[in-house]
């Protein structure tokens, strides 16, 4: 049966002045110009009440006591990976027969809600207090210190990676429709990856990476592209570069050439790519490369290099100038993983 509809208060205010006036129930609906089937109980309710408003209504009593709520709310908070079927048992155990969706509404209305856990790096006690030290050092340098940084990485960019999230209009029974759907092979159609460097003044190289890079490769990426993107975002005297601590990076033979080239380098905790803002700037390089569709790994890496070019330097000055944000997070959050 479908549910009638509830009524406004002055409507209701309207019946009852109406019927007081002698009024019947036909003549009030001709009289609103709908047609009502709880005249009925709206006077009945005024005549034993004296009022129109409806109480608030108190609902279906809780399956679950105050003291069951406690109870699953202290194993979610302990152990956040638990799943509803296992707060059922436990519920069970103690003499309470509930179903998964209750469970559900419960953690809701205590505030809490299902969501996909989120992937980091591990971290191990070295790295955590590494991260903090560096956190610590670094909190209250000013602006200008980060300016003087050439941040750096490396990334893999898929021919067909952040294409198959794209969303498309379409009608129902369209989803497969060849306009409406994505091609996708295995492995991502195959990728390139890419060397890149940015400062607060914009973006600088972007080499790829031919084959596997070893200590010698990225020696040889650091002779052609450092030094030439260091004078083309005139850094000036006093620069300093970043990278991370892979092995290659550390590398004996590399220190040396860093320290022959006169190139200070920035002292990095490991397991840290939060703290490298870079990270941003290959989220923003991809989500354009996507959007023009690239037809294969040449055309890739030659949209890469355009697309690069056209990151605004005011999208790189906005990172830097915010660096101070996420040492603050790094510190709140106990030197774990943060939402950079």
């Amino acid at each position: 049966m479908a549910k009638t509809k509830e009524l406004f208060k002055d409507v209701r205010d309207k019946i009852v002045d109406l019927h007081k006036a002698g009024m019947g129930y036909k003549t009030i609906t001709k009289q609103l110009g709908e047609k009502v089937t709880t005249f009925g109980a709206i006077i009945r309710k005024w005549k034993k009440h004296k009022r129109t408003v409806n109480l608030p209504r108190p609902g279906a009593p809780c399956k679950i006591s105050p003291r069951g709520v406690a109870m699953i709310m202290r194993t979610v908070r302990n152990q956040p990976r638990t799943t509803r079927e296992d707060l059922v048992n436990d519920l069970k155990v103690a003499g309470t027969i509930v179903t998964k969706k209750t469970i559900g509404n419960t953690l809701r209305l205590e505030g809490l809600k299902s969501c996909s856990t989120r992937k980091v790096p591990l971290l191990k006690k070295a790295h955590i207090h590494a991260r903090l030290k560096f956190a610590n050092e670094h909190l209250n340098d000013s602006e200008d210190n980060w300016v003087k940084v050439l941040w750096s990485d490396e990334t893999k960019m898929e021919l067909f990676g952040i294409n198959s999230t794209r969303r498309v209009w379409r009608r129902r029974n369209a989803a497969y429709d060849p306009k409406n759907t994505i091609p996708t092979v295995k492995h991502g159609g195959g990728n390139i990856m890419l060397w890149g460097c940015f400062s607060a003044k914009g973006t600088g190289q972007l080499p790829r990476i031919k084959g596997t890079m070893d200590r010698a490769m990225y020696r040889q990426i650091l002779g052609e592209n450092l030094l030439p993107s260091a004078r083309a975002l005139k850094m000036g005297r006093g620069w300093v570069f970043q990278h991370d601590n892979d092995p290659k990076h550390t590398a004996k033979a590399t220190k040396e050439w860093l320290k022959k080239k006169h190139i200070k380098v920035l002292e990095w905790p490991s397991q840290s790519p939060d703290l490298n803002h870079i990270e941003n700037l290959w989220r923003e390089l991809k989500v354009r490369v996507a959007k023009r569709q690239p037809r294969n790994l040449n055309d890739l890496e030659k949209i890469c290099k355009e697309e690069w070019d056209k990151i605004p330097p005011e999208m790189c000055a906005n990172l830097v100038a915010n660096y101070k944000k996420r040492l603050t997070s790094v510190i709140a959050n106990k030197s774990f993983a943060t939402k950079y």
